[in-house]
C-alpha cells in the first residue's frame, strides 16, 4: 500500500490544530487588538509518513519542527483570519508536497582522456606552488 502526497496532505489538514494569536505583521493598531497570525501546529508521526518522505520532510521542515515531533508554522503575512489561515494551509500542503518528490539522480560527469590529463597536471602545478611556501630556512 503506497501513500500518496494528495492524501497525506488530506489528513494533515485534517489533523491540524490551529490557533489565533496577535501578529507583528501589517494592520497598523488593528494588530494590536485583533488575533490575525495563525500558529498551525501537527505531529509529524500521526501523518505515518515511509520513512525516506519522513526524512525529507524532516530535512526541509527544520527548526519548524518541534522536540516533540511536531510542526509548528505561523501565517502572519495577511491582514484577516482567513488569509493567514489559508497561507499556514497551503504551505503544510506545499511542504508535504515538496517531501513527496524524489530527488533527481546525479549524472556522473564524463572526462575523456585530454581533460583528464590537463585536470592532473594543472594539480600537480597547485601542488608544487604550495609545496614551495613554508618557513625559509637560513643556513
Amino acid at each position: 500500500m503506497s501513500i500518496s502526497a494528495h492524501d497525506t496532505i488530506a489528513r494533515a489538514l485534517s489533523l491540524a490544530s490551529e490557533a489565533f494569536v496577535t501578529a507583528s505583521g501589517p494592520g497598523g493598531q488593528n494588530v494590536n487588538k485583533v488575533a490575525t497570525a495563525v500558529r498551525l501546529r501537527i505531529d509529524v508521526y500521526a501523518l505515518r509518513l515511509p520513512e525516506d518522505v519522513y526524512q525529507r520532510f524532516r530535512q526541509l521542515a527544520g527548526s519548524r519542527i518541534t522536540s516533540k515531533g511536531e510542526l509548528l508554522l505561523i501565517a502572519q503575512r495577511f491582514r484577516t483570519q482567513e488569509a493567514n489561515r489559508e497561507d499556514a494551509r497551503q504551505r503544510l500542503a506545499e511542504l508535504i508536497d515538496e517531501a513527496f518528490k524524489l530527488p533527481e539522480k546525479r549524472a556522473k560527469s564524463r572526462l575523456n582522456r585530454i581533460n583528464k590529463t590537463e585536470r592532473l597536471e594543472g594539480k600537480k602545478k597547485r601542488g608544487a606552488v604550495k609545496a614551495g611556501r613554508g618557513r625559509v630556512k637560513f643556513d
